[in-house]
């Protein structure tokens, strides 16, 4: 190894080079003064082997050959470890102590050797599996267990929460000590979850074992702690005890966390002090932090940057079920050198603050929490001028099983699940394929799935499926879902229907133009229509919103050529049909068909996200500016990406408002990607996931709800798989989309005020 070049110099020239020190030199020898850190007795007693000259000038020898050599400036900082834990000041070439002098003091960065990386036995992570029906408490406490010395500690404290909680502890495995910790701590928690694991991804790989393995869901909110000491910091324990204490004070837990929980804009819970909002804290962590966001469309910008640190909090579900969804597996983690930045760990954490304020949630602090508990109830405070929706819909496709026809077009045993299963992502953080878990890939001939799909629905806060009718001049064709249906009136399936007049056209996979069933309009198709719908109305199942009148919707009255005086026929047809008076609705297509609509043909519109919200500033690809995206795409892609947030945005912007007719029902989508469908030529909304959707129908409570069409909402789309616009469970996202409606709509709070009309919707 060459020595440093200074030292290369003859001794009279070294003697003489201390005092004409170059300009980033003469920097640091100021800076070094000014600080207080250089520790002249500490330098000369510990380096006393070097010339008495140049002891006689401690800190201009450690600035010119001290600091090169490995030399310490006082007990506490070492230049070699700095360089070590902080490869991005080496790859500079800049000064450790002049770095840590000019901000990394202030990061926290680590400046001295840290303990060496215990020899740990292997030990595989058992396999969890989630007991349904297994009775849960309504908190749950998780505790990681590194330093066995520290449980006396933790054991205490939980034995004085005063809550009703489940107990979790994952535990270092350490060989026999660990075997007897964990038959200790089950011995005083019988019903407590206990589990050795491997020494990787320090605390947050064993929290995202239970997380992942779903044990950790059905609760209102869920505390981590772990056994933190901080060897890299002088104030290790106490930073320890303050963050222990910050989420589970000695006083007024209880009443801290009833507040935490009822607040629907708190979604994550720290001590104080300890929400860093500055992009100082974030070291190398960043690209790493971006990748892994980008697993569940949420993107990071480098000048507004934040994050909870400590990794000690409180959490709702909302933000368990999006990291559940990021499925990061033991194999992603890195192995344990005890590195201090740029881990997976490290960027999970950093991560946290962006998925709460991806949900449009945000972090709160124990004084913030403190301070409203003695204001007003949280329940008030949060929920204020937040309608309630009075009655839900979602569209329903009934593709989902074969017809001799689509046999035909594109090939045998065709539904929609094939171009689902067959999509792929067309760039970094695309989410393709997404593919059902809970129902599995379902066949609608079996009756007994929609009677399911009916009971997740009604467990969310919908009241009705708006079912799309596939009928062309009285050819019908995907009917045997409702068919079968009315043969079964034991299974409990709302509905109403929703005529999907276009023509069919050989467009998903790009070959537009061909005609595979045309709507023709032929004279009298109204009175033909109205009595092929007369089964499904005379059916008790059949919607009646407003209690009284059954619900019809056309999808584009624009395309009839008469649109008028079509509807007044066939609102005749079903008066003399005994059926009486229809409440009869059109969507509000984003392209004007050739015959212009009168906006009081309709008792109603219905607003249908994407349609219409899509406007110009919001392509990140394929638009006039080109790729935002900020990386490459597939070759070959030409679809159009746009921003899930600026459309749902626009859906509550007052100008587009006013351009909508005044009995419209407002609309959200849970997403929207065709590229199952066409592929490279596909259209698609970036940033969908059930966070940004809770966001979206938050800003439709607080500004749109209230002056819907009799307070209604309209969700676009239950199943649309191969649009990606899916309600029901998947295993992207599980059940997570159902929970936040869940959350937003059918809350007791919710129950209570709809429920004069959910008894008329029933017929009661």
């Amino acid at each position: 190894m060459q020595p440093p070049v200074n030292d290369r110099l003859p001794r009279p020239l070294r003697m003489l080079r201390i005092f004409s020190m170059t300009p980033s030199e003469r920097r640091l020898y100021a800076a070094a003064r000014r600080s207080g850190q250089f520790d002249a007795n500490y330098y000369t007693g510990a380096y006393s082997h070097i010339h008495p000259f140049f002891l006689r000038f401690p800190l201009r020898h450690y600035v010119v050959f001290g600091e090169a050599r490995g030399f310490r400036p006082n007990p506490d900082f070492s230049p070699a470890a700095y360089l070590e834990y902080n490869p991005d000041v080496a790859e500079a070439g800049m000064s450790p102590l002049g770095h840590w002098l000019s901000g990394g003091q202030g990061e926290g960065r680590i400046h001295k050797e840290l303990p060496k990386v215990e020899a740990m036995p292997e030990r595989r992570a058992p396999a969890l599996r989630l007991e349904t029906g297994r009775p849960r408490a309504r908190f749950a406490v998780v505790i990681h267990v590194y330093y066995p010395d520290l449980w006396p500690e933790f054991e205490q404290r939980l034995t004085e929460l005063g809550i009703d909680y489940d107990l979790f502890v994952t535990l270092t495995w350490r060989g026999e000590e660990t075997e007897a910790l964990a038959e200790e701590i089950q011995g005083r928690w019988p019903e407590a979850t206990v589990l050795p694991l491997e020494n990787k991804g320090r605390d947050i790989l064993p929290f995202l074992t239970l997380v992942n393995a779903g044990v950790l869901e059905g609760y209102d909110a869920v505390c981590k702690i772990h056994t933190k000491k901080s060897p890299h910091r002088q104030d290790g324990d106490h930073w320890r005890r303050h963050l222990v204490s910050g989420v589970l004070p000695e006083a007024g837990l209880s009443r801290l966390l009833d507040q935490f929980v009822a607040d629907p804009q708190a979604g994550f819970w720290v001590a104080d002090g300890q929400f860093y909002d500055d992009t100082r804290w974030w070291g190398t962590n960043f690209e790493t932090t971006r990748r892994l966001l980008r697993r569940i469309e949420i993107e990071i910008d480098r000048d507004h940057l934040s994050f909870p640190a400590g990794s000690i909090y409180w959490v709702k579900p909302l933000v368990l079920g999006m990291l559940r969804a990021m499925h990061l597996e033991a194999g992603q983690f890195e192995v344990e050198r005890t590195q201090v930045d740029g881990t997976l760990a490290h960027a999970m954490e950093r991560a946290m603050g962006f998925v709460v304020r991806a949900g449009g949630q945000r972090v709160i602090q124990t004084s913030e929490l403190v301070e409203d508990a003695k204001t007003s109830p949280a329940q008030a405070e949060g929920e204020a001028g937040l309608a309630r929706p009075g009655f839900v819909s979602a569209f329903y496709l009934p593709q989902f099983h074969p017809v001799p026809e689509n046999d035909r077009w594109w090939g045998k045993g065709f539904t929609e699940w094939r171009g689902a299963v067959g999509a792929r992502p067309m760039f970094e953080g695309h989410s393709q394929p997404m593919l059902p878990s809970d129902l599995g890939f379902y066949d609608l001939r079996v009756t007994e799935v929609m009677g399911e799909q009916a009971e997740l629905a009604r467990g969310a806060g919908i009241d009705a499926f708006c079912v799309y009718h596939y009928w062309f001049d009285g050819r019908r064709i995907l009917e045997q879902p409702l068919d079968r249906l009315l043969a079964r009136p034991e299974i409990d399936f709302p509905f109403y229907l929703c005529w999907a007049n276009e023509s069919w056209r050989r467009n998903w996979d790009g070959l537009s133009g061909t005609v595979l069933l045309e709507q023709s309009y032929a004279e009298g198709f109204e009175a033909a229509l109205v009595e092929g719908s007369l089964p499904y109305m005379r059916d008790p199942r059949y919607s009646r919103p407003d209690g009284t009148r059954p619900r019809f919707v056309i999808y584009r009255p624009e395309d009839m050529p008469d649109p008028a005086g079509s509807v007044a026929r066939m609102r005749a047809a079903w008066r003399a049909a005994g059926i009486g008076e229809v409440e009869l609705g059109a969507v509000r297509f984003h392209i004007e068909g050739a015959h212009p609509v009168p906006e009081e043909t309709f008792d109603f519109w219905v607003e249908m996200p994407p349609h219409g919200l899509v406007k110009e500033p919001d392509y990140l690809f394929g638009g006039p500016k080109g790729n935002l995206l900020q990386r490459e795409t597939q070759p070959g892609f030409e679809g159009l990406v746009y921003d899930y947030a600026r459309v749902a945005a626009r859906s509550t912007d007052p100008a587009y408002v006013r351009s909508l007719p005044r009995s419209t029902i407002c609309g959200a989508m849970p997403g929207w990607d065709n590229t199952a469908r066409r592929g490279l030529k596909g259209h698609l909304a970036y940033g969908a996931n059930p966070a940004s959707f809770r966001r979206w129908l938050m800003d439709l409570q607080r500004k749109r709800i209230a002056g819907s069409y009799r307070q209604e909402l309209f969700l676009n789309a239950w199943n649309e798989w191969a649009e990606k616009a899916v309600l029901e469970p998947s295993q992207a996202w599980g059940d997570l989309y159902l929970q936040v409606l869940r959350e937003r709509i059918d809350t007791a709070e919710a129950q209570t005020a709809a429920e004069p009309l959910r008894r008329q919707a029933a017929g009661s």
